[in-house]
């Protein structure tokens, strides 16, 4: 019966692929008149796949929306709504007699050859995704991701977008992004910055310790807890050399704030102490020609 309606539907066509189509969905169904209730059963089939796709959609776009981003979670429900009417659609011809392991086998090959043709699409829609289930970071954060530092601006399916502090727009892909090394200054809201420092050999250490963490606690931006710290780091070429550390907020403009703060305030603090620093030097040793 199926056949012959098939047929009337295609007939008058004068290429070839319509009879091929037409014997390829043919040949998988059966022989046997459908009676009532096999269709009925197909529709019903066919129908709770429906209703059932649109539960799934709405269910995970609902549970997802709270947790990345909106179009994302629309977009995965829509897709498993699909799944959903996919398996019905199979299931439903399964019951209407139609030999459903060919099609499998023809769906799963459609696949592979789409996977593999959509390979870096698909990459980075599934590192899209595990980006935001996982978040280490979110919109407004400050992060350097290799060698690209900024605030972030969207995370999409696709991509990461942040903003430099020199205002430039950098689209960093999801994939990349996931192997990369990320750095997030601030998901613990507060960074800590170095200033090295230099003074001239001859000066009393313990002093230049004092004044060092005396000039960085009173700058503008330097947060009380934790206090500034000053370490030796060295004996230089022409100074002896310290690192002053600081923590401060973590936004991009107030690293570059307040260590501007703090490295005038160390400037000045060492030049009322008569703390010199110094310039690179170097002593020259000349032998002058013998009187022989």
């Amino acid at each position: 019966m199926l056949t012959s309606i098939a047929s009337l539907l295609v007939s008058g066509t004068d290429a070839g692929s319509g009879d091929d189509a037409l014997d390829a969905l043919t040949d998988n169904i059966d022989d046997t008149d459908y009676d009532w209730w096999t269709v009925g059963t197909a529709l019903i089939i066919f129908a709770s796949a429906i209703i059932l796709s649109r539960f799934a959609k709405m269910a995970i776009e609902r549970a997802l929306r709270r947790r990345i981003d909106p179009a994302l979670a629309t977009l995965i429900a829509r897709l498993v709504g699909y799944l959903v009417i996919i398996v019905g659609v199979v299931y439903g011809l399964d019951a209407l007699g139609v030999a459903i392991v060919p099609i499998l086998g023809a769906l799963g090959i459609a696949g592979i050859a789409l996977a593999f043709a959509f390979q870096d699409i698909l990459e980075n829609f599934v590192a899209g995704v595990i980006l935001q289930l996982q978040r280490p970071f979110t919109y407004g954060d400050q992060v350097k991701i290799n060698d690209h530092e900024g605030t972030v601006h969207s995370i999409d399916s696709r991509l990461v977008t942040i903003i430099t502090p020199a205002g430039e727009t950098i689209k960093i892909p999801a994939a990349t992004v996931i192997k990369s090394d990320i750095n997030n200054y601030t998901q613990e809201g507060r960074r800590r910055t170095s200033l090295p420092v230099g003074v001239a050999y001859g000066a009393d250490l313990d002093e230049v310790q004092r004044v060092l963490e005396s000039a960085v606690a009173g700058a503008d931006g330097v947060l009380d807890s934790p206090a500034p710290e000053v370490y030796f780091t060295g004996f230089g070429d022409s100074s002896i050399d310290f690192d002053v550390r600081f923590w401060h907020e973590p936004s991009i403009a107030s690293f570059w704030a307040t260590r501007h703060a703090v490295a005038l305030r160390v400037e000045k603090a060492l030049a009322e102490a008569d703390i010199t620093i110094p310039f690179p030097q170097r002593t020259v040793w000349y032998a002058g020609e013998s009187d022989d």
